[in-house]
């Protein structure tokens, strides 16, 4: 039902990104789209460039008078920090980055080709058509929020800044955890009939998708691993006031690929950032020299910010799985069908 692409390089013109099936009626508030793309650039230890940038979105299609149409919604971002064209090429690839797989994989001579897209720049695309996914679950009393949970082995809020700031010493960079969580969720998104339509799936997939993150959880997830099953399963009850509900969440909200009812809950690795101060050692791509890797500008610690595109990249998923559950071309039409399930449940 929903679809996306995105386009644009790190030192490009812009970022753009088109949403394709949101449909028509959907109130569009300008102010709070905005607003998520500033809180993607917050967090302790964000480098230089977010001194640089002040990103705001432009739409470009698919509103009027604050509205959706029902057609492709065309969303532009621009980069102050245009200067693709001038900037030299670089050649000494990063371990844990996509320069030397890109260039190997298109022919380039210059890792430039590829670290201007592969840069998690493009984040600010889908945090953009994220938003616009926020309004519409919105609608339906569906709130998605995201927390560091861990930096570098550290939970207590004032550790993990210690963390950082001997990291930004050091040259050095550090990972970690973030929670995202939906609350509000209804029982039926998703389904058990094929692989590609299980909702822990497709969020799997969506939150894998972004820059550095190396594992994502559901629920207690590798905790599972250390448990027996009569003890982590989490018990059904019901009553005439609740219906059908747990008093636990181990599952994190999906059972069998489809939502319970449960508010979703998310846990993501992100890895420390490949570039580093004191570069690792690598091959010149040209020469196949023994050098140090290229240091571009970077951040120090991006975990924060990171939960902020999980956010939007599981608002994107939750209303595609919405819209197929509950599916129409107008926001009167959606809610009507939204309506008569739950007075059915």
């Amino acid at each position: 039902m929903l679809r996306f692409l995105t386009a644009g390089e790190s030192h490009g013109r812009c970022m753009i990104a088109i949403l394709e099936g949101m449909p028509a009626g959907l109130k569009i508030d300008l102010k709070e789209m905005n607003i998520e793309l500033r809180r993607r650039q917050f967090g302790y230890g964000r480098g230089d460039r977010m001194k640089i940038e002040a990103d705001s979105v432009e739409i470009l299609s698919g509103v009027k008078n604050n509205l959706t149409l029902g057609s492709p919604i065309g969303l532009y971002v621009q980069n102050k920090d245009f200067r693709i064209d001038d900037l030299l090429p670089l050649t000494n690839p990063r371990p844990g980055h996509a320069d030397l797989a890109g260039c190997l994989k298109y022919g380039h001579a210059d890792i430039r080709n590829v670290l201007e897209r592969a840069s998690a720049r493009e984040t600010v695309s889908r945090v953009a058509l994220g938003s616009v996914c926020k309004l519409f679950l919105k609608e339906f009393g569906i709130a998605i929020s995201s927390d560091v949970l861990m930096i570098a082995g550290e939970k207590n809020k004032e550790k993990m800044n210690k963390k950082i700031d001997q990291a930004k010493t050091n040259l050095d960079t550090v990972g970690g955890v973030f929670s995202v969580v939906a609350a509000g969720v209804p029982v039926g998104l998703g389904s058990y009939v094929a692989s590609d339509r299980r909702l822990n799936a497709r969020l799997a997939g969506a939150l894998a998708s972004i820059p550095a993150i190396k594992a994502v959880e559901f629920g207690l997830g590798k905790d599972y691993a250390y448990a027996q099953g009569s003890r982590v399963h989490d018990a059904i009850y019901y009553s005439k006031e609740k219906g059908f509900y747990r008093k636990t969440n181990n599952a994190g909200g999906i059972e069998g690929g489809i939502s319970n009812g449960e508010p979703i809950v998310l846990r993501c690795t992100m890895k420390p950032i490949a570039t580093v101060g004191k570069p690792l050692d690598s091959v010149d791509i040209v020469t196949k020299k023994p050098v140090r890797a290229t240091v571009e500008r970077y951040d120090t610690c991006a975990v924060a910010a990171a939960g902020i595109v999980g956010e939007s990249v599981v608002a994107f998923e939750l209303a595609n799985a919405f819209l197929e559950k509950f599916g129409g071309d107008s926001m009167n039409e959606i809610k009507r069908n939204y309506k008569a399930y739950l007075k059915k449940s």
